[in-house]
């Protein structure tokens, strides 16, 4: 996605000039990935990650904690299906 500056508007791949330029005033867009690192005050040049020595071992990634909320919600529906599961039974015993 291309950004033009003058403009404050994006641009499509399929509005930009011959050149990579505005449409509407000319100027030169800048696309995503620039606007991302002007943005960070990087350069891409900084933002390459270093080398790793073959002798340091992999960092295992840490996995997320569940919120919550996700607790809540399993322990709700757990208590609802047990109360339908009892409901379910007590019909059962007076139909027979």
């Amino acid at each position: 996605m291309a950004w033009c500056r003058s403009c404050e508007r994006y641009l499509t791949p399929a509005t930009l000039g011959a050149q990579g330029s505005c449409p509407a005033c000319g100027s030169e867009v800048q696309h995503r990935a620039e606007r991302v690192l002007a943005s960070a005050g990087t350069s891409p040049a900084v933002t390459k990650t270093p080398a790793r020595a073959s002798n340091e071992p992999l960092e295992a990634p840490q996995p997320e904690r569940i919120p919550w909320h996700f607790w809540l919600l399993v322990g709700a529906a757990a208590v609802y299906l047990g109360w339908r599961a009892l409901q379910g039974i007590a019909l059962l015993l007076t139909i027979t």
